[in-house]
């Protein structure tokens, strides 16, 4: 199941999630040196691995703290091509909206920030794994979070490739509330699941802090309410 579109007026560009899409595509194709597929080469050495960033946590001199680093850098790194393309879905869908509300540098430094408690709730989890944690899917968890706040009410579009791509609409709370569930519950091999867990929680956080209200009062933001059919 995958969500398409929400019923959210956009009408201006949304050029920071424009841009992290850009970003991400870029960086996926030169790590594999513009192939579609294949190992990471080129940026291989910036990917998290949670025991090296324990071990650069010591208080020795002679530690290399290059891996602390990767808190960030990891979370432009994608692991293939069918990873990036589903976190530049939920990007597209639920970014715009979390973009408006927060302004273009907020929305940065958020996501920014988002994606590296989600590395570190990773590596607090699991802090003996030697496997690389990489992707977007912390700091787009952030945004699933602040929007699961900002727009329980809001209907996400959805469709079932299963089911020959049959599409329906689902309220946003019921959606991103099973998939921050899903990753308690039914956590898969192979996915940094605890990160998700982790930049959801931030995001939610965030805006918890910052205030609803005082991000939703834009008296010229019509896009924000939601679009009437035709």
């Amino acid at each position: 199941m995958f969500p398409v579109r929400d019923n959210l007026r956009k009408e201006r560009l949304p050029a920071v999630t424009l841009t992290l899409v850009a970003l991400n595509t870029l960086i996926y194709f030169w790590d594999r040196q513009w192939h579609f597929s294949g190992p990471n080469v080129v940026f291989a050495d910036l990917a998290m691995r949670p025991q090296e960033v324990m071990r650069a946590l010591g208080d020795s001199p002679n530690i290399d703290k290059f891996p602390l680093g990767t808190l960030f850098t990891s979370m432009f790194l994608h692991a293939n091509l069918v990873h990036l393309l589903g976190n530049v879905i939920f990007l597209m869908v639920f970014g715009p909206s979390i973009e408006r509300v927060m302004g273009g540098w907020r929305y940065v430094l958020y996501y920014i920030f988002w994606g590296v408690a989600a590395s570190v709730t990773q590596v607090y989890v699991h802090p003996n794994s030697v496997g690389s944690v990489l992707g977007a899917s912390g700091a787009i968890g952030g945004i699933l979070g602040a929007y699961f706040v900002l727009f329980p009410s809001s209907k996400i579009e959805v469709i079932v490739p299963i089911l020959l791509f049959l599409s329906f609409e689902i309220a946003a709370w019921i959606l991103l509330g099973a998939w921050f569930l899903i990753q308690i519950l039914l956590p898969q091999d192979g996915v940094a699941n605890w990160a998700h867990v982790g930049g959801f929680l931030a995001g939610m956080v965030t805006v918890l802090i910052i205030g609803r209200k005082a991000l939703l009062r834009n008296d010229d933001a019509p896009e924000l309410l939601p679009a009437t059919p035709i």
